[in-house]
């Protein structure tokens, strides 16, 4: 049977994952949007190139959450942009009141759906998004670690003129300032990063990785990135729907783990079909514990805004 994957925002991130997940074959796609036209007029233009590229998956554009019923997955991309000087952070009241409606609607017309939040700030909309469904916490995910993940890979490789695929990492805690590159568990070619490179040129680049998004928004002048964001919901969509059981950092919504309770941060988790089915704990650094924490704290002090 043909699986599903409904789209709720039909902006930069969401067509552009629907581009990818059409192409890829793995799904049929329904991109909303409550500006119906652009979901329809962005449909069209996919459907469109569909024999050019060779795929037979389908794709519909709507307003009407009733065509989201039965999906597999639902991803939420729906909210505002941020604007050049803006933080996530600042985003939360505007976004939580579309979030809100959102997780209600999908609540009605997808019960069964596991929900991959993009909505900035991430660990809070995804937070607001399991409180309102009462959705089981597996089938809630922020997408944010495995982007950030990204992020630094391709700045270590690029500043070691090295294979991207020669360097592994994760990158913990929010999707924000308070992020927590694993400098433990980063390696280049099998060996540990900090023998390959000098601590203040890493540091750097740790900088740099956290403030990658700041410095997209800053050069579009209006909105954010969104390659790189599709391509990891997408690995995520994958993990999901082919059962691949991949470890791969999300929001997760924590017990205990790590020390942590009550709120979605970025943990390492292996995903499949059940969504989340484990978190996955590492052993970390005492200093990276520590940050953890204090990305634990920032989170929560926003999560009580809402």
């Amino acid at each position: 049977m043909t699986k599903k994957v409904s789209i709720i925002g039909a902006g930069a991130v969401g067509a552009t994952l629907a581009h990818r997940v059409l192409e890829s074959g793995i799904a049929d796609v329904v991109l909303l949007d409550i500006f119906k036209n652009i979901a329809l007029g962005k449909a069209m233009d996919l459907s469109d190139a569909s024999p050019v590229v060779a795929h037979e998956s389908t794709i519909i554009g709507t307003d009407d959450y009733k065509d989201i019923g039965s999906s597999d997955i639902v991803v939420i991309t729906a909210g505002l942009p941020r604007k050049p000087g803006m933080t996530r952070d600042e985003l939360i009241s505007k976004n939580a009141v579309i979030i809100k409606d959102v997780a209600l609607k999908v609540k009605a017309h997808a019960p069964k759906s596991i929900i991959i939040v993009v909505t900035n700030p991430l660990d809070v909309m995804t937070y607001l998004t399991y409180k309102v469904t009462g959705f089981p916490k597996n089938r809630v995910i922020g997408m944010a670690g495995l982007l950030d993940g990204s992020r630094f890979i391709y700045l270590i490789a690029s500043a070691l003129g090295v294979p991207r695929s020669s360097v592994e990492t994760y990158v913990l805690g929010s999707h924000g300032d308070t992020m927590v590159p694993l400098i433990s568990k980063t390696k280049v070619g099998g060996k540990p990063v900090t023998e390959v490179m000098d601590n203040a040129k890493l540091q750097a680049i740790v900088k740099r990785t956290c403030d990658r998004g700041a410095e997209i928004v800053s050069l579009f002048g209006s909105g954010s990135a969104f390659y790189s964001p599709s391509a990891a919901v997408f690995k995520m969509i994958e993990s999901i729907l082919k059962d691949k059981k991949e470890t791969i950092t999300a929001s997760a919504y924590l017990e205990g783990e790590y020390g942590l309770s009550d709120l979605y941060i970025g943990v390492p988790c292996k995903i499949g079909n059940g969504g989340i089915e484990e978190v996955v704990q590492f052993d970390i650094s005492s200093q990276e514990k520590a940050a953890l924490t204090r990305s634990a704290e920032a989170i929560k002090a926003l999560n009580k805004l809402l």
